[in-house]
């Protein structure tokens, strides 16, 4: 015992000799006698502790504008102007005492309000919702506008998404929706509003803020997110459908991006059928030799998510963008993988996230050859990881899409034009599965090539992880932000017409 001892402390002693001249002497040293490599640890460690740094060089790198970039780009139909305020500090102004939380699929009441806003404040999820009574609306967002601290932001998924779409110079956007003075006066002058699009009164959304960790009674925030609500009838009705689909003649648009069908749950049954139908047909003129986007938003009708489904929506676009809510909802209500989770626990498994994408491009998508559907690509974002999945053959460039939607949404949280390492954390899982069934992969992530990509069948998924902002800024837009960075760095390729 005591001549191992010995051994051992003559081979540190030439080690620490021989050290300066051959840096990895000790390592291999100490693995030859079968004793802990404290230094090699000590450097993992270091390396996992800049994992976000290694992260967003890797971005920097990797992430390049497709070979073909798209020249025209037309967004509709849902715009307004938002009025962001705190929740919490607008609810008490208006003598609102804070409770336990219900969620309710249409808002009729001041009570309501604060059901709703305590049930999601409390999951840390985002939502939206119709406010039923039009005087009371009113009321509370005369508040809001008065609260100190509130702003007032450019609002709608389809303003937003061409707000950011319009930041690439050589890119040229149109925006149909109801435009009023307010919101024109705060668009990008690069996006073009067909004069039919412009309305005298501009349509206002009430956005409740929280942070993560924000208290308010008995209810805390496990993460910043957001709360919206309005009283919005053009928006509510898509009214500007059918001028958003006209003028695409003359416009000529690469790529189409349709927003705001969830806007007409909230208008009752009778009317939300007939119009839906409308919509279809109206979507179906559309060129078939363009690709067209849907980005989809909080909803909480089942038969509502089903009649987008089974009144042939889903299949009639080529891309969808949604989160974590709605990715889960949209299984719920026509009962698909994963239907008998009420909510996520925490960052949404990988694995359940992947089997119900694939089984919305199985079932809705263009994944068997001889479908007619036009499906094949689905852009999934949550708060600590994105996945782009696409069928095989369709779309190009993927990687860099998905590490562009991560990217923006990084920076865009924090309220900066690129991401600051001192204000953002990895929270992605390491290591996660393929699927939730058997068989499955296992598969993990390297923050040095931050996209890790497999199959399953002939969909390919990529996923990324999103540094996310230690203290965001803002909440609201990042989806539709997220979506049009995905797609300007997407590819569609020639060789398979839609």
């Amino acid at each position: 015992m005591w001549r191992k001892a010995s051994a051992v402390v003559l081979l540190a002693l030439a080690a620490g000799y021989f050290y300066q001249g051959s840096p990895e002497l000790p390592e291999q040293i100490l693995q030859y006698i079968n004793l802990p490599v404290f230094w090699s640890s000590s450097h993992n460690l270091s390396s996992q502790k800049s994992g976000e740094q290694v992260i967003s060089a890797a971005w920097e790198a990797l992430i390049t504008l497709p070979t073909r970039q798209w020249s025209k780009v037309a967004v509709g139909v849902n715009a307004c102007v938002d009025v962001v305020v705190s929740g919490v500090g607008l609810l008490q102004a208006l003598a609102v005492d804070p409770g336990t939380g219900l969620d309710h699929e249409v808002l009729h009441s001041k009570e309501d309000l604060r059901e709703a806003f305590i049930h999601y404040m409390e999951h840390g999820a985002a939502a939206e919702r119709f406010f039923s009574d039009k005087e009371v609306f009113q009321m509370i967002a005369r508040a809001a506008a008065e609260y100190p601290g509130a702003k007032l932001y450019v609002g709608g998924n389809a303003a937003l998404i061409s707000q950011k779409l319009a930041t690439y110079p050589d890119l040229m956007v149109l925006l149909c929706g109801p435009v009023g003075p307010k919101l024109h006066e705060m668009l990008d002058e690069q996006i073009v509003v067909p004069p039919d699009s412009l309305q005298e009164m501009d349509e206002f959304h009430l956005i409740l803020e929280y942070k993560a960790g924000e208290k308010w009674g008995p209810t805390q925030a496990p993460q910043a997110n957001r709360f919206i609500f309005s009283h919005d009838v053009s928006n509510g009705e898509m009214s500007s459908l059918e001028i958003f689909v006209a003028s695409l003649e003359e416009f000529q648009p690469e790529l189409v991006v349709l927003s705001g069908l969830h806007m007409m749950e909230g208008q009752g049954k009778e009317l939300w059928e007939e119009r839906l139908k409308e919509a279809v047909s109206a979507i179906a003129d559309i060129r078939k030799d363009i690709p067209i986007h849907l980005e989809l938003a909080s909803m909480t009708n089942k038969d509502y998510m089903n009649s987008i489904m089974q009144e042939q929506v889903l299949p009639i676009v080529s891309s969808i963008g949604l989160n974590e809510q709605e990715l889960l909802f949209l299984s719920q209500a026509s009962e698909g993988p994963h239907a008998d989770l009420g909510a996520w626990k925490g960052v949404p498994d990988v694995g359940q996230v992947s089997d119900i994408l694939l089984w919305i491009l199985e079932q809705q998508g263009r994944t068997d050859p001889l479908s007619e559907a036009d499906l094949t690509r689905i852009h999934f974002h949550t708060l600590a990881y994105h996945i782009l999945a696409t069928v095989e053959g369709y779309w190009a460039n993927e990687a860099a899409a998905v590490m562009a939607g991560a990217r923006v949404a990084s920076s865009q949280a924090c309220g900066l034009q690129s991401v600051d390492i001192g204000k953002v954390e990895l929270k992605a899982p390491l290591e996660f599965h393929s699927s939730y069934f058997e068989p499955r992969e296992k598969l993990s992530l390297n923050p040095a090539e931050p996209v890790t990509v497999w199959r399953r069948g002939n969909v390919t998924f990529h996923l990324t992880p999103v540094l996310v902002c230690k203290q965001p800024l803002r909440t609201v837009g990042l989806g539709d932000a997220i979506s049009a960075e995905g797609l300007i760095y997407s590819e569609l390729k020639t060789q398979q017409p839609f």
